[in-house]
């Protein structure tokens, strides 16, 4: 059952450890078909170097398994939220705990567009979600972890990425790859900003005009669409 893009995801998790976004088994991509209805994830708890497509497990919109032998990530219910909330928009879901993104996640901030590396991929600021409460904080915690990433994402095609708070980065795309190399986009940004504001404290970011032309600019001239 959904093979071909069993080795997307499979592929897609590997590229994860490849460049460098993630540690151990820190991170997960999923790709979804909204044909089926179903969704395919990383199994929890395997090392990518061992990851195969027959490991990959295939979820429904319900939360249940419908194929694969091992457990799927503990993430899967935010994954399978992110799906239910834009299923013609978004088709991969990549999870990482690389280290920038983070500091950004940890310290409740949002990353601003600084420079058109940003533009080119998101066109406004990345958000942070608010703290999660307590009494969202039961058995259905990931439901609930998952419901608070689509509350904070106001434009899921223009900025394909929240960053959650006190954990780290969710993003999105229109397949596996694609997901991943937003989340490795994302983490280059992070990292500049965060020398930028360094190296410049009063530099609160681009100006919008400078943002929508980058933005609009590869998706029209170069017709790379997210």
């Amino acid at each position: 059952m959904l093979n071909d893009l069993k080795r997307q995801v499979c592929k897609a998790n590997k590229e994860l450890e490849a460049a460098g976004v993630v540690r151990f088994t820190w991170g997960n991509v999923s790709g979804f078909d909204p044909s089926m209805g179903l969704f395919v994830i990383k199994p929890s708890g395997v090392p990518y170097a061992e990851l195969q497509p027959e490991l990959m497990v295939v979820m429904s919109m319900e939360g249940q398994k419908v194929e694969g032998r091992l457990n799927p990530s503990v993430d899967s219910d935010i994954h399978r939220a992110i799906y239910m909330a834009w299923p013609f928009t978004v088709s991969a879901v990549a999870h990482t705990h690389s280290t920038y993104a983070v500091a950004f996640a940890q310290a409740g901030l949002p990353i601003p567009p600084m420079g058109t590396t940003h533009a080119d991929y998101y066109g406004g600021p990345i958000p942070v979600t608010r703290l999660m409460r307590p009494d969202e904080m039961d058995a259905q915690y990931a439901q609930h972890t998952g419901n608070l990433v689509v509350e904070t994402a106001q434009q899921p095609e223009r900025v394909p990425a929240v960053l959650l708070n006190r954990h780290g980065p969710f993003v999105w795309g229109k397949t596996p790859m694609d997901a991943v190399q937003n989340a490795v986009v994302l983490e280059e940004i992070a990292k500049s900003s965060y020398f930028t504001k360094m190296l410049n404290p009063q530099y609160d970011g681009m100006d919008d005009a400078l943002l929508n032309c980058h933005f609009e600019r590869r998706r029209t001239v170069y017709g790379q669409q997210q």
